[in-house]
């Protein structure tokens, strides 16, 4: 987001009625006064203020190590009842940073702009990126912008890359999941998926249902303060608790059990999967947090989740296992048994 531009002779962007053209994303006057007026002018701190290509940033605390996660949203709608696509940038790489057990640290974002897009609504998406950022702490200190041409784009898709620190010795990953550990998560399954699926059908449910998009790093500090001994920390988003636990089954070589019961799901989120004919499982979460810990650990670690206001409906919903076969299986209400397998194909497109 480099380049400044002089306002003496140039007429200031008309953030209420103008749209974006070529121009914008062409290297000259036209995207300096863009990355000047909106973006600088939204994200503005000591490192954006550099101007140039890159950021210069502090070091990380002596024996550290640095973490780097990145993440690009397509959602739509762009605006959904809980938050936008600007939010919803910062908040996937914040917590993508967070559960790997990572402070996180600094923000660099890339903006792809279709032409004709209103600037109103680039403020706005711009504008709720920057409050999600400040809320969280973490600045973004770089970015890009391209513009394409009509109908080439979707209006605007947003990259976020985020860096954080790893204290030394902190070892949490999806590979550590052991049987005997018992498996937690920080709140209801799939208000994120569902309240993007009712937007975009405008499904006039009575009760609207809200994305639960949030920066969960204060969660998982939390935890972490209290239980150090976590083995793995995920962020179901894409596929849901069902696709994360088959990720982590495979990759730890392990099977997870489930207890249906024990899965906390809004009661509005239930009766519009029914309705839809989705499984709650396996619809995007974008400000939960999947924990896995030793059994003797998990009600310290409940006790943790539920005492920050984001893990207030935090759950023990299950048990890693031995199985050769690595996997998922929930025990029904009715004393049975399925199988929880991967997504097959796609479920709910475009939603993070």
């Amino acid at each position: 987001m480099s380049g400044r531009v002089r306002k003496g002779h140039v007429r200031p962007l008309d953030l209420r009625r103008g749209r974006i053209d070529t121009s914008h994303g062409g290297g000259g006057r036209a995207m300096a006064q863009l990355i000047d007026e909106l973006f600088v002018a939204a994200f503005d701190n000591e490192f954006l203020r550099q101007g140039d290509d890159g950021a210069v940033l502090p070091a990380a605390a002596a024996g550290e190590r640095l973490v780097i996660a990145t993440d690009a949203h397509v959602v739509s709608p762009l605006f959904f009842p809980g938050g936008d696509i600007g939010s919803l940038s910062v908040h996937g790489t914040v917590n993508d940073v967070a559960v790997m057990g990572a402070r996180p640290l600094y923000l660099a974002a890339a903006f792809v702009l279709e032409e004709g897009f209103p600037l109103a609504d680039l403020q706005r998406i711009v504008a709720s990126m920057a409050a999600a950022a400040r809320d969280a702490g973490v600045p973004v200190v770089t970015g890009d912008t391209k513009v394409v041409e009509h109908g080439k784009g979707d209006g605007v898709f947003i990259t976020t890359t985020g860096v954080g620190a790893l204290p030394a010795g902190r070892d949490i990953s999806g590979r550590r999941a052991r049987p005997g550990d018992a498996v937690l998560v920080s709140g209801t399954i799939g208000d994120h998926g569902t309240a993007i699926l009712s937007q975009r059908e405008a499904l006039g449910f009575e009760t609207e249902i809200v994305s639960d998009s949030a920066a969960i790093h204060g969660l998982v500090d939390a935890l972490l303060v209290a239980v150090p001994q976590v083995h793995v920390l995920r962020d179901p988003t894409r596929g849901g608790l069902a696709t994360t636990l088959n990720e982590i089954a495979a990759r730890s070589g392990v099977g997870i059990t489930l207890e249906e019961a024990a899965v906390p799901i809004a009661s509005q989120v239930q009766a519009a999967c029914e309705f839809l004919g989705l499984d709650p499982l396996y619809v995007a979460n974008e400000g939960k947090l999947v924990v896995i810990l030793p059994a003797a650990r998990a009600a310290a670690a409940l006790a943790a989740l539920r005492a920050h206001p984001l893990g207030c409906r935090a759950a023990v919903i299950g048990e890693v296992t031995e199985d050769p076969h690595h996997f998922v299986q929930i025990r029904t209400e009715f004393g049975g048994r399925r199988l929880v397998d991967w997504l097959s194909g796609e479920q709910l497109p475009r939603i993070c």
